[in-house]
């Protein structure tokens, strides 16, 4: 099964029979999965049941990929998961926005001389997940007017966030700091 195969609808919470139905997995796996991979945490509501996100119900669609398709134990899929999330960390994140402006900024060939075939692509167009870092800092960004907007807008929706879960501590009655 393809993991772009299956549609998740976009909801900020699913239940876990939401789940279920989504990923075709009973709620007693599930519950087991989540004691045998860490990476899979559900939270709980104030009720005590669990919901999920939408990276939560990624993350059991790889973990039966791994599990039914490709074949591996509980050990070698958590293994598998554990590289996988490490080196994905090290991923660039492009936004929209950034990557029209990499190419808005990369220097256009003249139109009168063709661009020759290489036999081999440049190394520079492959992706460097476990490239080292450089000695030094990278040099701040330009901060253009869409950069700002894009600032912006992540940080209003880091401020709702911070609202969302202020609320979810006030209703357990715990002090946040």
């Amino acid at each position: 099964m393809n993991r772009a195969a299956v549609p998740i609808p976009e909801k900020l919470f699913f239940k876990i029979g939401e789940v279920c139905d989504i990923t075709g997995i009973q709620a007693h796996v599930l519950r087991y999965w989540e004691s045998e991979f860490p990476m899979l945490a559900p939270q709980k509501n104030r009720a005590g049941q669990r919901t999920y996100r939408k990276r939560d119900v990624e993350m059991v669609l790889r973990i039966k990929e791994l599990l039914y398709e490709d074949q591996y134990t509980i050990a070698g899929a958590k293994k598998r998961l554990t590289n996988e999330l490490r080196g994905a960390s090290k991923l660039k994140v492009v936004t929209p926005e950034m990557a029209a402006q990499q190419s808005a900024a990369a220097p256009q060939p003249a139109p009168e001389a063709a661009p020759t075939p290489s036999p081999d692509p440049p190394v520079e167009s492959f992706p460097q997940p476990f490239a080292t870092p450089a000695a030094g800092p990278a040099p701040a960004p330009e901060l253009t007017d869409e950069r700002r907007a894009a600032l912006r807008r992540l940080g209003q929706q880091m401020r709702e966030l911070l609202l969302l879960l202020e609320g979810q501590d006030a209703h357990r009655g715990s002090p946040r700091r």
